[in-house]
């Protein structure tokens, strides 16, 4: 089954009260590239024509509500860089994006790893993260919170946050040398396999927790990209030809 939302994109019910506030991840369907990209590939950094990315690009972020000229995004490095974004702009070496200026929307790009998107309604501050296995062993969900608190003045306790569709534990099959990083609450040994099963879902939602955000406060979509991989990308599934999604939030001016 596919989504019937506009372009496909998912809008995570966490953030419904807040109208200024535009916040969705993308699925695969609703854009112009073609096979093995197809369709809806978001990346600046595969082999699809250069003009079809353009076009599903201006297609996101129309639908989020911004024009391309609105968006900040960054060449991610899978490590934990945090950039405090004030205007926008193509950036390198950042894996998390923080601003409280309106009209701009954060964008990190995705195809297994985790987005996680917060948003602080008290000092009109959000964020975007791209939480993959490294990024995660290195807190970056953590380390994201605690600039957002030094630049903007943003306590956990008011945060909303979402944590988004990637591969989950049931399919990110891992040896011993990536699961040794994580504690056992994050991984299970699969016998007739031989191999770990990482969840890094609940390692991100648990460092949410650590920081002082509610559990109330944190929604959890329920897919993965890895079993949904006729709607989401998945850069394991399809062994690194494919496209990639975008998972973004902005205030709106």
């Amino acid at each position: 089954m596919h989504f019937s939302e506009p372009l496909s994109l998912r809008h995570p019910s966490i953030f419904a009260a807040y109208p200024n506030l535009s916040a969705a991840e993308s699925t695969r369907h609703g854009g112009v590239s073609q096979p093995p990209f197809h369709s809806l590939n978001l990346s600046l950094h595969t082999d699809d024509h250069p003009e079809a990315v353009q076009e599903n690009r201006r297609r996101f972020f129309a639908a989020c509500g911004f024009g391309a000229d609105q968006t900040a995004g960054s060449h991610q490095v899978h490590g934990a860089e945090i950039l405090k974004v004030q205007e926008a702009g193509y950036f390198s070496g950042y894996d998390a994006l923080i601003t409280n200026q309106p009209g701009l929307l954060l964008t990190v790009t995705i195809a297994d790893c985790t987005p996680v998107l917060i948003f602080d309604p008290t000092q009109k501050v959000v964020a975007a993260i791209h939480a993959g296995w490294k990024g995660t062993v290195a807190q970056i969900v953590q380390r994201t919170l605690r600039s957002m608190q030094e630049n903007f003045g943003t306590l956990p306790p008011d945060c909303l946050a979402y944590i988004g569709t990637c591969i989950d534990h049931c399919d990110f099959e891992v040896d011993a040398d990536v699961a040794d990083h994580f504690e056992d609450l994050h991984k299970y040994w699969q016998e007739d396999k031989g191999k770990f099963l990482v969840d890094l879902k609940k390692a991100n939602h648990t460092q949410l927790l650590h920081a002082g955000l509610q559990s109330r406060h944190i929604q959890v979509s329920p897919f993965s990209t890895f079993t949904r991989h006729e709607d989401f990308f998945s850069h394991r599934y399809e062994k690194g030809k494919t496209g990639r999604m975008l998972a973004a939030i902005g205030l709106r001016s």
